[in-house]
């Protein structure tokens, strides 16, 4: 298996995986989440491919098994926060017939060493609580939690 920055060729498979995920998310909350979407279009994948803060890296084994969406973020001479490189994972998906494969592992792995590469001083990214599977993945490598959002639903 190889990780490699993404490109237009990949969009229907990103599409395809993008699904997956709101599937999750939509089967986990409804009441967010609308069914039948994605997260992205096409032109907007098309944008994001073309920003170099923006990378988009995919594993494949013959075909596109996970994708990585990051988010270079960069705090200068914040009057609260100190100065902060950091590698945000927007989104980061495995192909649902291959979780547990050591996918994810490969990805995650492949980012941090992307981070490591530009000065990073941490990689940050959000979970939904309704996903307790990549809870315990992102757990699994280490990662803690920096912060809780809160809710009280009122419906």
């Amino acid at each position: 298996m190889t990780v490699r920055r993404a490109h237009s060729a990949d969009i229907p498979a990103l599409l395809r995986l993008l699904g997956q995920v709101l599937a999750v998310h939509h089967a986990g909350r409804p009441d967010l989440f609308r069914p039948g979407t994605t997260k992205y279009t096409q032109k907007e994948l098309l944008g994001i491919l073309a920003d170099e803060n923006s990378p988009i890296f995919v594993a494949e084994e013959r075909e596109v098994l996970g994708y990585a969406f990051c988010i270079l973020k960069e705090i200068k001479d914040h009057p609260l926060f100190q100065d902060n490189k950091s590698l945000y994972i927007d989104d980061l998906c495995v192909e649902e017939g291959c979780r547990g494969q050591g996918v994810g592992k490969k990805l995650l792995s492949f980012v941090t060493d992307y981070a490591k590469t530009l000065g990073c001083d941490s990689i940050t990214l959000n979970v939904w609580a309704l996903n307790e599977n990549a809870l315990k993945f992102y757990t699994a490598a280490g990662m803690l939690p920096q912060k809780y959002g809160m809710e009280l639903r009122l419906k």
